[in-house]
Formats: C-alpha cells, structure tokens, sequence
C-alpha cells in the first residue's frame, strides 16, 4: 500500500468514527456521567481524550440542555471553585435510557457481525454489495 492509499484510509476511517460519534454522542455523555458528575468542560475533554474526536461546546452544551429537559441528566451549579460551573449527573431515566440503548447497540453490532459488514438484506434476500457501493447508490 502506498503512503498517498494508506493517508486516504486514515482520513475514512477517521471520517467513519466522527461519524459514529456525532451520532453516538448522547450516548457517550450518559456513559460519562453514569461514572460521576461532571462539567460541560470535563465531558468535552474525556470525548477528545477517549475517542481523539472533538466536539466544542456548541455541540455539547446545548445536547446536554436537551438531555436535561428530557430528564436524562440533571444540573446543579457548583460554586466552590473559582467560578461557578454547572455539573451534570445522571438520573434514574437516564440510566434506564443508557440500559435501553446499550441493549439495541449491542444487537445491532451482532446482527451486523452475523450478517458481515458488507452484506444487507434486500427484499428477504442478502445483497453482497459493499457499503461503499450503496453509500455511493445512495447519494446518486
């Protein structure tokens, strides 16, 4: 493999896990704050951390008031630090939200293993086009 093929693979993997992860996020949050509380601040530094994804905090902030509204997470201000800070926790409905989507997240990824990554079923028949050829279908 050349060094030009192998950078493109680099860059469409690294496009697949942003990918993953934007749509993974709310996700990944509940997962961190299942582990302890934390500030808006902390959760977008373990994401870079973790997953080597960023995501600022006009992605964050607002899936985090979101996640708040729907009673997933709750807030409280912490005012012994130099500056207030807003910490979020996990609630009840949140952690039964996690177990929820843990348990379609996992039977996804089985069925995708069982069937293989490249193959799709298509009017009760399995397809052997690669994702990349249906992507490409897709967008045309």
């Amino acid at each position: 493999m050349s060094e030009g093929e192998t950078k493109r693979m680099v860059q469409k993997m690294r496009e697949v896990q942003v990918k993953l992860m934007r749509g993974l996020l709310d996700l990944v949050i509940l997962q961190f704050l299942r582990v302890h509380p934390m500030h808006g601040y902390q959760i977008i530094t373990h994401i870079r951390k973790n997953f080597g994804v960023y995501f600022g905090p006009s992605t964050v902030y607002p899936l985090l008031g979101l996640l708040e509204e729907k009673g997933y997470i709750k807030s409280t201000w912490d005012l012994n630090n130099d500056r207030p800070r807003k910490v979020y926790c996990l609630t009840h409905e949140g952690e039964n939200l996690l177990g929820f989507t843990e348990a379609s997240l996992n039977q996804i990824c089985r069925k995708l293993m069982t069937m293989g990554l490249n193959k799709i079923i298509v009017n009760n028949g399995v397809s052997a086009l690669p994702l990349t050829t249906l992507k490409t279908a897709e967008t045309h």
